[in-house]
């Protein structure tokens, strides 16, 4: 992993991130071109800076102070985060939050709502995925991207597929009033740049799903944003939708970063509602696979997400990362006909956007990743012996 991590013209980009420094634990750091630059001095926690006031203007404050301390090269941490490589002695980059909650909306795109429903009625079998495609598409369609969710057409669309027995649960919330929100990972179990993402030992149909992940203050106020990999379990949740927890949360399986870019008169939510994802899979059999995810093309205002995740109904004293879906559901053939594509150990995940650079990570499984031992409690000791 080199510097391509970071965003295009990342020296105008306000860049938020955390490093493990051997013998002191999880640091807050500001990350340039050529530094990272020690933040704890202006908040102990990523979570405490989102909740300041005007904080892009007070971290470009304090990188333009004289107590601005340089840790190292961006360079050197960003090479060092490869976990396969990584010199436990020298500091690397983990996920850019802390303990905000980590949240995640479903369905949001009408070309993954159509494979969720695939999903259902394939009851998490790869090998009927095809099938049940043509059929569902031919009852459906592919044109539901003009159908607003919780319009008076959708509330129409939702008689007209009740009929004929097609309505789901995934169109539900696809097209209905209300987002999937759901739980992804527990704040501080997000794994970070370089690091292995896991995939649950069982599971025979899975995909990576790049995403936008916004990053909220505990007032519900959007400050930034960076890269996720929801990694998915199709056939658990195709399964059952009781087995959404188990699908989707597993040790490893939630990967954010590189770094929250702040939002600032160089970026902000307008930016992000125009960005496009690009996703690269690459595995070690030589398969390679590539997609993308615009956000130009979701079905609900990445605003509307985040008021649906957080408000009078439901608080985050400690602001939360929310993921905001993906188009992208992958149907490429890997292991044969029909079979569409599926994870295998080794397989290299590159999610990429240049205003936010780009995430990293090697897939295994969540039985073989690093466990997560290092939670809240952890992070109290080791902030109280600074």
């Amino acid at each position: 992993m080199n510097t391509s991590a970071l965003p295009a013209h990342s020296d105008h980009a306000l860049l938020i991130g955390r490093i493990w420094q051997p013998q002191c634990g999880p640091v807050l750091v500001a990350v340039t071109p050529k530094h990272v630059v020690d933040l704890s001095g202006l908040a102990p926690t990523c979570s405490e800076l989102l909740e300041q006031d005007h904080v892009a203007e007070k971290v470009r404050q304090w990188l333009n102070a004289a107590q601005a301390q340089p840790l190292g090269l961006t360079a050197e941490i960003l090479a060092n985060s490869v976990e396969a490589t990584r010199d436990a002695a020298q500091p690397w980059f983990m996920a850019p939050c802390d303990l905000q909650a980590v949240k995640a909306a479903g369905v949001t795109f009408v070309a993954s709502m159509l494979e969720r429903v695939i999903e259902e009625q394939a009851r998490g079998d790869a090998s009927r995925a095809e099938a049940v495609r043509q059929a569902v598409v031919a009852v459906i369609g592919d044109n539901l991207r003009s159908v607003k969710p919780g319009s008076p057409e959708s509330a129409q669309l939702k008689q007209v597929l009740l009929a004929q027995g097609m309505w789901s649960q995934y169109l539900e919330v696809g097209i209905g009033p209300d987002a999937e929100i759901f739980t992804k990972a527990q704040p501080m179990s997000a794994v970070g740049p370089g690091a292995q993402v896991g995939i649950h030992p069982a599971s025979q149909w899975n995909n990576p799903e790049p995403e936008i992940v916004l990053a909220a203050n505990s007032r519900g106020e959007v400050v930034g944003a960076t890269l996720g990999n929801d990694v998915n379990l199709r056939d658990f949740e195709g399964r059952s939708a009781l087995l959404l927890g188990k699908a989707k949360d597993n040790n490893a399986s939630c990967a954010i970063g590189p770094f929250i870019r702040l939002f600032d008169e160089h970026f902000s939510i307008d930016d992000v509602r125009q960005c496009e994802l690009t996703l690269k899979v690459e595995g070690p059999e030589g398969f390679v696979m590539q997609g993308s995810s615009a956000l130009g093309q979701i079905s609900r205002d990445p605003l509307d997400l985040a008021g649906q995740a957080m408000g009078k109904y439901h608080q985050y004293p400690d602001g939360m990362m929310l993921f905001l879906g993906t188009m992208f559901a992958p149907t490429q053939d890997r292991h044969g006909p029909g079979q569409g594509f599926t994870h295998v150990v080794g397989d290299v995940v590159s999610v990429s956007t240049p205003l936010l650079g780009t995430l990293v990570n090697q897939v295994t499984t969540s039985d073989q990743a690093q466990p997560w031992t290092y939670g809240v409690g952890a992070l109290m000791r080791d902030l109280a012996k600074r």
